[in-house]
């Protein structure tokens, strides 16, 4: 895949792009060592997480990735796909709604499928965009994580 494949160069690209399916990202493999950083990283040590002889023994057969650990390839997954030129400053606003629906085991594969689904124009040179990132779990017929990403935009002039 060539990367990026949607590039915003001005507000009026944004809105032209609304509602529409941006791309999809590369898949991506989660492995036991990034679980355990990202367990040690935010102390959430839950044996589901970092027991591997204990989560074989348990209801997923496997330990799972944090919640948050596959909400947090949002920031992997959207420049892969977006990008945005000439722009003086780009800020993180927030997340409308967030849902985990199926178990990442370790070993699993994601890919981000990013979706322009909200433009408000905040005065000619910015805007505000949400976008839906639906986390795809490879050989699963559901998501992993539906996030919407709101995100501002900055352009100079």
């Amino acid at each position: 895949m060539i990367h990026p494949v949607a590039v915003f160069t001005a507000p009026a690209d944004f809105t032209a792009r609304e509602g529409q399916l941006l791309g999809l990202t590369d898949w991506v493999e989660i492995p036991q060592s990034q679980i355990q950083a990202f367990a040690d990283a935010t102390g959430d040590h839950q044996w589901i997480h970092v027991d591997v002889e204990r989560a074989q023994q348990g209801p997923f057969g496997s330990t799972l990735a944090h919640g948050y650990l596959v909400l947090s390839l949002v920031n992997r997954f959207l420049p892969e796909v977006v990008s945005v030129e000439n722009m003086e400053m780009g800020l993180n606003v927030g997340l409308d709604k967030v849902r985990f629906l199926s178990p990442v085991k370790s070993g699993a594969r994601l890919r981000g499928r990013i979706e322009l689904k909200h433009v408000k124009l905040l005065d000619e040179r910015s805007v505000q965009a949400t976008m839906t990132v639906t986390i795809e779990l490879e050989g699963a017929d559901r998501p992993a994580c539906i996030a919407e990403p709101i995100s501002r935009y900055y352009f100079s002039a």
